[in-house]
């Protein structure tokens, strides 16, 4: 592939058909979207880098899918669903609801597919990283590098880098080939430097979680409180086993993981109390516990009363 090629894709149901031809010659495979006459799509190709610049034009549901031979980085400038999945070879199903401002690894081979309800207009670009292109050093092993898939992390030199690539096939220009092909091999640097980083093991060695599996660990405790709650549903939200997860969690929360819950869960409870309408055992319920007895017994543990107690206090 040689030269700067830019592709603009016009939307229209009476040439999805079309669209997709076009763009199949430019990146193929791609990321297929059906309905394919929802996106708004402009392909650009440098040496070793193919991008497609997709927007979302209606508020509906749409499907992705793309397994491909080149390592697959996603800018999701503007992205947010109130329904839908992500999937991807080698990682948990993701649910996530607000990935604006985030990007995801997909290593070369890896399917990836899903499907959302977008609360907003997305607009996302996708960058086709060719690991065999001759731009890159041979030295620096990008092609023999396994990488590891990630979903919906911020990177600062990343997400610059990529945000710099996707002006140019907004903007092209006669004398842009070659500032786009530098920008495609600094791209390659910094997802080996970002794959080459501190990895969930060596987190764990130091005995603590990286913020963004903090992040989300809480975010989902919060929102699951008065569900099940396994260990394995939050190792796996931090892409860690169990048996790491467990020790890594201590060193920021200074609680094991079940003690935390209790915690939270204790907290929620003593809120809704506070309101007199709401029947002391729904409460039990609402915050996790299964019967009225273990929630009794696991407030007064906790707090030196029962919940009635509590609730009948001086304020």
């Amino acid at each position: 592939m040689s030269g700067l090629q830019v592709t603009p894709i016009i939307v229209g149901s009476e040439q999805a058909a079309a669209n997709e031809a076009v763009a199949a010659k430019v990146a193929a495979p791609f990321v297929q979207i059906a309905p394919a006459d929802i996106a708004r799509r402009r392909f650009a190709s440098w040496n070793g880098v193919r991008a497609d610049s997709v927007e979302i034009t209606r508020r509906e549901a749409f499907e992705y899918r793309v397994r491909s031979p080149h390592h697959l980085l996603i800018l999701s400038e503007r992205a947010a669903r109130d329904d839908g999945e992500t999937c991807v070879e080698g990682l948990p199903k993701s649910t996530e609801r607000e990935f604006s401002r985030k990007l995801s690894l997909i290593p070369s081979g890896h399917a990836f597919h899903g499907w959302q309800n977008p609360r907003m207009l997305t607009r996302v670009t996708y960058f086709y990283i060719d690991p065999h292109s001759t731009l890159i050093d041979p030295e620096l092993g990008f092609a023999a590098t396994e990488l590891r898939p990630q979903l919906f992390f911020f990177n600062r030199d990343l997400w610059e880098t990529a945000i710099k690539l996707k002006a140019q096939v907004e903007n092209p220009g006669p004398d842009q080939q070659y500032y786009g092909e530098a920008l495609g091999v600094v791209l390659a640097h910094e997802i080996l430097r970002l794959n080459n980083g501190v990895s969930p093991a060596d987190q764990e060695a130091r005995g603590g979680l990286a913020g963004w599996q903090k992040n989300k660990v809480v975010e989902y405790i919060e929102e699951h409180l008065g569900d099940a709650i396994s260990l394995k549903a939050l190792a796996e939200l931090a892409r860690l086993s169990p048996f790491h997860f467990a020790r890594s969690f201590k060193k920021p929360f200074g609680l094991p993981p079940h003690r935390y819950l209790t915690n939270r869960r204790i907290e929620r409870a003593k809120n809704l109390l506070t309101q007199p309408d709401l029947p002391v055992t729904n409460i039990g319920f609402d915050v996790g516990f299964g019967d009225a007895n273990s929630f009794s017994a696991v407030f007064r543990k906790s707090t030196g009363l029962t919940p009635t107690e509590y609730r009948r206090r001086p304020q």
